[in-house]
Order: structure tokens, then sequence, then C-alpha cells
């Protein structure tokens, strides 16, 4: 298991990392959090819910994800409460404060658990993430991700610190302080990431480090930011390229608060003939030549946001003069006349008039779409891959006029005109077909090839991979794996 002193540390990225040196290294492996709350979720192969980081960790290792590798998914629906997915599948929304001091946790634990046995059954190793810090003592007792999970398993533990936000020495100490013997035993090393600079002028802090924790530092990984690995949170994305640039296609993603599956604009990124950017800013999304609303979490909410800090009227005053706008799920029901929540599916409003660019309506339902899916675009010949995660069915309040027609024969989303479309399509912009079809309108450069974005995840697996094994000392990693047996 990789634990860390704090959220935001590192664990993921290195996560990652050790599932493709593992799977280099000629072993089995699979990834494991008990439970990940984040709005970056992934449908799996069989039409379940995870959470995004443990489904790249999949692709790391080589494997199909499964709900087994994220048993508890918490997907926040606002500041105090979230929607609880187990297995896959929703099983309500409770308050933050009923999640953790509810009698639930101990089935939840027990579920995880059995999880986790499952997966041991078929991989090896198991390569565990932990969640936040593993020393918050009021919640140590109802915890189901961190060392009680470790204990079940058995596993060998290395606490992450990251050196970069300052205060190492306390956060690693003071987090192997606060653990009990039992779980204290199983801490087989500390790594130290995002280090800049030099590492032989650490080389005294690290003596002082292990003398003081009685644990080896195994690893000193510096900070890169040329490995690309797609990140669990959506965390500073508004300090995200925010200025316009000139000589490329400038596109706007809009700020929402509940934002999800952010993932959905990683090719795009990557796309030299683009500059992406994110913001809540009315002036800056009138400026942009094309206009993304992205998935949301909770609807209604976002849309009461929007119109309330004057984006609403930026998004309609540019999709009136031209500019380019498009929704992917939650944004595709924004861009409709309506939204009605007759089940209290996301909160108390029950009905909220929407942007009025798209003619279609929308009811949230208690039923959640959880699927993978092939599609043809705008009756395009080459079929697209993308997946599904949403509660809602949209009708068209007039004729019908479907942007995408899927392999099993359904319709989705809907097509106004060549600047203004909507899908309930998560991934529709990792296809090459779509991407060229929707700059096409802004620019007359053509891309040299189509982006292979698998190809380019997998180069950066290797790269990460790569970096580790060059800062961690794998060896010992290995050595105490085996005295596992």
């Amino acid at each position: 298991m990789f634990a860390g002193t704090a959220s935001d540390v590192g664990k993921s990225f290195i996560n990652t990392g050790f599932c493709r040196i593992f799977k280099q290294d000629g072993y089995h492996p699979a990834p494991f959090k008990a439970q990940n709350m984040s709005l970056n979720s992934y449908a799996t192969p069989d039409g379940f819910e995870i959470g995004r980081a443990q489904a790249v960790q999949a692709e790391a290792c080589g494997i199909p994800c499964s709900t087994d590798m994220n048993p508890v998914l918490l997907k926040p629906t606002s500041d105090k409460a979230s929607q609880v997915v187990l297995l896959g599948k929703p099983v309500g929304n409770q308050s933050a404060y009923d999640y953790f001091m509810g009698n639930n946790k101990q089935e939840l634990f027990k579920e995880a658990k059995a999880a986790y046995d499952r997966l041991y059954t078929q991989y090896n190793p198991i390569v565990m993430e932990g969640a936040g810090s593993i020393s918050e003592l009021n919640l140590k007792h109802r915890d189901i991700t961190n060392m009680r999970m470790a204990l079940h398993a058995r596993a060998d533990v290395y606490l992450v610190g990251d050196i970069d936000r300052g205060g190492l020495f306390a956060s690693v100490y003071g987090t192997m302080a606060l653990l009990p013997p039992e779980e204290k035993q199983l801490i087989k090393g500390i790594i130290i990431n995002k280090f800049r600079g030099d590492a032989r002028l650490f080389e005294s802090g690290k003596t002082m480090l292990e003398d003081l924790c009685g644990v080896p530092v195994v690893g000193i990984i510096p900070y890169r930011k040329d490995i690309y690995v797609e990140e669990e949170d959506s965390v500073g994305l508004e300090h995200k390229h925010n200025q316009l640039a000139s000589g490329k296609v400038n596109i706007a993603v809009v700020l929402l608060n509940r934002l999800s599956n952010f993932t959905d604009f990683n090719v795009l990124e990557q796309d030299g003939r683009v500059h992406l950017f994110y913001s809540n800013n009315p002036a800056d999304i009138e400026k942009a030549d094309i206009i993304i609303i992205p998935g949301s979490k909770n609807t209604i909410a976002d849309l009461i946001d929007i119109k309330n800090n004057g984006v609403a009227k930026a998004i309609v005053q540019a999709h009136k003069s031209g500019k380019t706008v498009i929704g992917i799920c939650g944004g595709y029901q924004i861009m409709g006349s309506s939204i009605e929540d007759p089940h209290h599916v996301e909160g108390t409003v029950e009905s909220m008039p929407g942007l009025g660019i798209l003619p279609i309506k929308t009811i949230l339902t208690e039923n959640k779409v959880t699927e993978q899916c092939r599609f043809y675009y705008k009756g395009n010949t080459t079929p697209c891959n993308g997946y599904e995660i949403h509660m809602g069915i949209s009708t068209a309040t007039g004729a019908e006029s479907p942007l995408n027609k899927t392999i099993t024969g359904n319709s989705d989303g809907y097509f106004l005109n060549q600047h203004c479309w909507g899908t309930y399509i998560h991934g529709i912009l990792d296809n090459a077909v779509v991407i060229d079809d929707l700059l096409k309108a802004h620019t007359t450069q053509q891309s040299s090839a189509p982006f292979d974005y698998w190809a380019f995840k997998e180069a950066q697996y290797d790269k990460l991979a790569q970096h580790l094994r060059e800062h961690v000392d794998i060896a010992y990693i290995y050595e105490q794996l085996k005295k596992k047996g």
C-alpha cells in the first residue's frame, strides 16, 4: 500500500507507476482502493462505475477494470453530501455526517474486504492506495481505506510525503508517531515525493528522518511535469492555461462547481491546434472560439450557479454570435429548455429552465446509466468509443435530430447545427473524427496524423515506471514482498 501524510501527495501517481513496474517485471498486478471520493469516474466493461484513478491503474497493469478495484465510490453532490456508489451502483445520497457517523460503515468495510479478497485470488501483487492522511485520529475507527484495510491485507505500507508543500519532517514523523504499534509495524519505508533540486543536498535530512521514524527512506522522487498521467481530482483546473492564445483555436471549458469527468478534454489538450482553458469568467468565455459545458454531478445546482454568476448569459450570447457551443452529459442537459427532478435525485428544486439553446427537455431519473459504448458520430462510418454515466432522460421537444447512433442502434444527443450539439457520451472527444469535425470551422490546419491516445498513455506509464526505478529502491521493495512468502 502507498499511504499518505495528506491528500495530494502523489499516492495515485506512485501507485500507477508501480502497477506498470510489476507488469513489466512479469507479475500480474491489480490496483485497489477501498473507498474513493471523486467526481471523475469511469464505466467498467460490464457496465458499472468506479473511480477513474483505479481505471487508469488497471490500464497500467494491462487488465480490464472492475468494481472490486474500487468497491466504494463517493461522488460529492454538494459541500456536505455525496452519492454513495457500492460495487458500481448507487445506493443513495448521504450527508458527510451520516456517512462517517452512521452504522453503515461496518457493512461497507465488509464489502471492501470481500472485494479485496476476490482480487487477491486472481492477481499478484495487489497495489493498494490509501486516501488522504492515515493519521486522522477522529476518523480512524471508521476508516475503511487506510490502515484498517492494510491490516486486513497484511500489506507492506510505504508512507508518501510531499516535500514540495513544506513541513515534511513534521508530517512524516507526526504520522508515524500517531500510529498504534500494530499499524506502525506495517510501515516498511518512506517515500519523499515532488523533490526539486539536487537530492544530494538532502542526504543529512534523509538520515535524520530515518533516525526519527525508525524506517528507511526508500525513495526521493524528483518533481516531473513531463510525465502525463490522468489526475484523480479537478483541483487547480482554474489555473490551467487560462490566458487566450493567438494562432490557435481557443476552447473554454466552463468551470462548474461540481464539474465531473474533466478527463473528457485530455486529448484536446494534446492537439497542437488547440489552446484549452477552464473558466467561470463570462468575459473569457465570450472570447473563446469554442465553449464546452462539461459534465456535472449536480446539474440543477450548477445551472443555478452559472445563471447567478453571468456565465449562462455569456454562453447564450456566444451561441447567438455564431460561436461553437457543445455540451457533454450534464452540460447537454443544461443546454436544453428545462430540467425536472420529480424524484429529488439532486435536491429539493424540482424544475429549472435550462439555457434554451437545444430543443430538448430532461427528466432526472432514479436509475443510473453506466456503460461503455461504440457509436457513429454524425453518420460517419468510422466507429467511435466512449462511455455513459448519467441519471436522466433527455427528449426532443420537436423533431428528433440525434448526434450519434450507437452500434446497438440507439440514438444519442441532439445535433442543432455545425456549431451546436450535445451528447451523453463521455470520451466523445477522444475520437479523432469528432475533434477534426469540431475544429474545422475554426482552423484550416489539418492534423498531421490522428492522435493515438492509447499509445500516448502507454508511453507515459512506461516513462513513469522508469522514473520510479531510477529514484526508488525497487530491490528493497521486492525483498520485503518476498519475506511475506
